[in-house]
């Protein structure tokens, strides 16, 4: 007697089982938002520091999340998603606690800015410990088949995280003070620690694991083709502002809403292209986008087309992620998702922590019009290297 076939599960049941999980990315995304925008003239004008610290400030969370990937991985894979997004969760509520002590501390301004970086760093390995699990605890809850759909919602939750609480940070900052910042970061740690404990716990695949490295060697083809895209958005967000500023025009937020607009949208309407065309195929087509799209913002005459050039990029880059992503993760096996997912990322964090000092050095001697041309020059040979990647896998 043969054993019925499974009950296919809806698109709706499947997207639900998606949100369930990237809900922990939203309340991390969140809290990382909540700051954002408050801390550097905080540090500034608060404590007395110069725009060096400031900015150190922001950027220790990113390179704390850098170097804590090998870890998130590890955790990941060894004991689970939930137990690593639990750890994250620690992680948020600890910096909750640090970030009210330096606030309590204004008259020490040295211990404040002390306590309020350790905060930082532990923020940063929260991110990176709940953007691993909750990758791969999605995925081992779905499937493999379905893993560009829950790096895409992932990608919603954490853009969209953001765009709440940057703006909700400087209203509660405004209202209450910094003082309000820690108690907030606690409380919504605690309040996502309370919804996991009823949360069954995650089946761990037994079997050899990868070393990190190992798995980064395997992931690495596509993770360059992602840091050849991705540091166009990198360059967007660090220099519209002062790009707008150059050419004489105003209104250079609306560049960033048109890009964050177009990539949430993109992400929506083509959520299952991946499966349906091939994630090379996708991450060619979307690079291409891109490249229309920084060309227009290097050429742009008037506002209107570096807004266009700012849609086009942002539709073009949303889908890059998850396409390369299926095909990175397909190199590593199952009992190792944690670690190539955590080993992908990094290529990510290098776009970001290159297209900073990278088009910076380029502005200072061509303009900040240039910067547009060098990173749709990138993309461009990005989508050189999909091509060539695509060519392989179709021999094998």
């Amino acid at each position: 007697m043969t054993a019925p076939a499974p009950t296919p599960v809806s698109t709706t049941a499947l997207t639900l089982q998606i949100l369930s999980i990237v809900f922990y990315t939203f309340v991390a995304f969140l809290c990382i938002g909540l700051p954002i925008a408050v801390l550097p003239g905080h540090v500034h004008d608060q404590l007395g520091m110069g725009a060096v610290i400031a900015g150190l400030t922001i950027g220790l969370q990113y390179l704390a999340t850098l170097l804590s990937r090998p870890f998130a991985g590890r955790v990941a894979d060894s004991l689970g998603g939930k137990q690593a997004i639990r750890y994250g969760l620690y992680g948020i509520a600890g910096c909750g606690v640090l970030t009210l002590l330096s606030a309590w501390s204004l008259a020490l301004p040295s211990l404040s800015l002390a306590l309020l970086l350790a905060g930082r760093v532990l923020l940063g390995v929260a991110q990176g410990l709940i953007g691993v699990a909750t990758l791969s605890w999605g995925i081992g809850q779905v499937g493999a088949e379905h893993t560009a759909r829950v790096i895409s919602w992932n990608g919603i939750a954490s853009y969209g995280a953001i765009a709440i609480g940057a703006p909700a940070g400087v209203v509660m900052v405004g209202q209450l003070s910094f003082v309000a910042l820690g108690p907030a970061l606690l409380v919504m740690a605690l309040l996502a620690l309370w919804v996991l404990r009823g949360r069954p716990d995650v089946v761990v695949v037994r079997g050899e694991r990868l070393p990190f490295w190992s798995a980064f060697g395997r992931v690495a083809p596509c993770g360059m083709g992602l840091t050849l895209a991705s540091i166009g958005y990198g360059t967007l967000t660090t220099f519209v502002t002062l790009y707008y500023l150059e050419q004489g025009w105003v209104g250079a937020a609306w560049c960033l809403s048109a890009f964050g607009l177009c990539f949430i949208v993109s992400r929506l309407l083509f959520v299952n292209a991946v499966n349906r065309f091939g994630g090379y195929n996708v991450a060619t087509a979307c690079m291409a986008t891109e490249v229309l799209g920084l060309t227009l913002l290097w050429l742009a005459p008037a506002p209107g087309w570096a807004l266009v050039g700012a849609g086009l990029t942002g539709f073009g880059l949303s889908l890059v992620y998850p396409a390369l992503g299926v095909e990175a993760i397909r190199q590593v096996p199952s009992t190792s998702r944690g670690a190539g997912l955590g080993a992908y990322a990094v290529f990510f964090d290098l776009a970001l922590g290159l297209a900073g000092p990278v088009m910076g050095a380029v502005a200072v001697h061509l303009g900040y019009a240039s910067i547009f041309c060098v990173a749709a020059l990138l993309a461009l040979s990005g989508v050189g290297l999909v091509l060539l990647l695509a060519r392989r896998a179709d021999r094998r």
